[in-house]
């Protein structure tokens, strides 16, 4: 699942939808976040809740799950 943020929507993304990805088994949820340029990588903790986010900001490099066999370049998704 991935969920990319609003001003207006990203509480209730947050504390409402995440949650019930969560619920019903999603295994990993990215939100991002293009104001802030933030990707926040959760995964199921083996039970029915996220764990505490992976963050990256800005031009990272990085490679998570599900999709770790390639190098995402945070770089190329905001806006110049």
């Amino acid at each position: 699942m991935c969920e990319v943020l609003g001003p207006s929507t990203a509480a209730w993304d947050r504390s409402v939808e995440l949650p019930l990805y969560a619920e019903h088994g999603e295994p990993h949820a990215w939100l991002i976040d293009p104001v802030l340029r933030t990707l926040e990588v959760c995964a199921l903790d083996g039970g029915r809740r996220y764990t505490l986010p992976t963050v990256a900001r800005e031009n990272a490099k990085l490679r998570v799950p599900p999709f770790d066999a390639i190098e995402l370049d945070l770089a190329g998704l905001w806006v110049a």
